[in-house]
């Protein structure tokens, strides 16, 4: 594994400020509308799963099929998780799962500067951010460049390194977020800046446009609104402190008048998209916890709307439905995981920091199959001599799967896309992507695309 391939696991592993209490910063009781009986004081987190739950195939649902959207064909995907809901369906593309060209798109992952924003895609662009905020649309069929900006401040003297951000795309503009403390609205065909605003905190996570805002949640556990328009500040929430969390971010979910928001302190919270009242706040948190790293809370994937339900996973060992209307739990399971959670049709997938890929029943939680996507792994070290100074090789972290054709599109920090049967998790095809890719794939038309840490966007037909 390369220097910069480590370091690109490194920001998405370590704690951001250490290991410590966290405190409470508004005057929201976190807990209310979640079913446990317990109550808990100010600050306190109260566990929604057992301690004995087993991740194994239920019995009931040994030889049950199950049903899959149809797949069709995707004319955008503007929001790194596809639609405002974070959700995106079967999309019809990339049947050859063959490389079709790869451009570079500007500055690679290295030192602090990382490359964590997904692409997204609209208009027969695709648009990407590099580990320098510089942002570039792409012809969607060739790879060509058809712009350019860079967004990192001149002024900016105290953030010499602001990885993180990411991109959204509205009624033909580029909305962009940034480490280096900055929202911004870009013409979608010219890259022209139309507004921009500074903000206190950097902004690790891509920001989600619906209704006239643009909403993204700050390094602060804030989550901040904008006028579309104008980028004028709207309304705020802040969720409580937390000193160690994960150094990524999520990015809400929006259905009809109501936003879902996730944050470093393992908190899921609902509000009114209007005026940003609370309507219900979880955590997704257990109880029991083993090591240092359990204790960082963080819900660092984007949680996903789907039939009446929200999906989130939690770096704490949650993963949740959550109805949406009331914030009632509806099932959990004993999962630590960094990504989105995939519900499509009868079941929801999801991946674990192990590299276990889950398929659950969405109505139940009862678990379809479980598939390893490290099989055979071992400890491996590098470099050295007899030995000495030598490093153990991280055993692979798995992205987020999206579902083409009825197949789970993955790829990894070692280099690999995947892609697995829905229905049984089998391996169907492996491709060496040449570099670690660990943020989402998307698709547009009869394409797949994706951006690896060595700063290409990669097309596959």
């Amino acid at each position: 594994m390369t220097p910069s391939q480590t370091r690109l696991l490194a920001a998405l592993m370590v704690a951001a400020l250490g290991l410590s209490a966290c405190s409470t910063v508004d005057r929201f009781n976190p807990f209310k509308g979640s079913t446990p009986k317990e109550v808990a004081t100010e600050g306190d987190r109260i566990s929604i799963i057992s301690a004995d739950q087993k991740l194994e195939p239920a019995e009931a649902l040994k030889g049950v099929d199950f049903a899959l959207p149809p797949a069709e064909t995707v004319a955008a995907w503007p929001l790194p998780g596809g639609s405002p809901e974070q959700a995106m369906g079967n999309a019809k593309a990339a049947p050859q799962l063959a490389i079709a060209w790869r451009k570079g798109i500007g500055q690679g992952s290295k030192n602090g500067e990382l490359i964590t924003a997904p692409p997204v895609a609209a208009d027969g662009k695709v648009f990407t951010m590099d580990g320098q905020a510089e942002v570039t649309a792409h012809d969607a069929r060739t790879g060509d460049r058809l712009w350019r900006i860079n967004m990192r401040p001149t002024d900016n003297k105290r953030d010499r390194e602001g990885f993180g951000g990411g991109l959204a795309f509205a009624d033909g503009k580029l909305y962009v977020t940034s480490g280096f403390r900055l929202v911004a609205q870009l013409d979608a065909n010219s890259g022209r800046v139309g507004w921009r605003v500074r903000t206190e905190q950097p902004i690790h996570g891509a920001p989600t446009v619906f209704g006239g805002r643009v909403m993204a949640v700050a390094l602060d556990n804030t989550l901040l609104t904008f006028d579309a328009g104008t980028g004028a500040p709207g309304w705020t929430y802040q969720a409580l402190s937390e000193s160690a969390r994960i150094l990524a971010a999520s990015s809400p979910a929006v259905s009809g008048d109501t936003v879902v928001a996730a944050f470093g302190s393992g908190e899921l919270i609902a509000l009114r998209t209007a005026n940003g009242n609370d309507l219900w706040n979880n955590a997704l948190s257990r109880a029991s916890r083993t090591s240092a790293l359990s204790e960082i809370r963080d819900i660092p994937g984007r949680p996903v709307i789907y039939g009446g339900d929200v999906f989130a996973v939690s770096h704490s060992g949650v993963f949740a439905a959550t109805d949406l209307r009331t914030g009632a739990a509806r099932w959990s399971l004993p999962v630590v995981g960094i990504t989105s959670p995939l519900p499509e049709g009868d079941v929801v997938y999801v991946v674990g920091t192990d590299g276990k890929l889950i398929c659950a029943s969405r109505e139940s939680g009862q678990i379809y199959w479980v598939h390893d996507m490290n099989p055979g792994w071992v400890v491996r070290k590098r470099g050295g001599l007899w030995g000495i100074g030598s490093h153990e090789v991280p055993k692979p972290l798995w992205t987020s799967p999206i579902l083409v054709d009825n197949r789970l599109i993955m790829t990894a920090s070692d280099g690999q896309l995947v892609a697995l049967n829905a229905k049984t998790g089998e391996l169907e095809k492996k491709l060496n992507l040449g570099a670690p890719s660990l943020m989402s794939p998307i698709a547009m038309g009869n394409m797949i695309y994706l951006v690896t840490d060595n700063g290409q966007l990669v097309a596959i037909r």
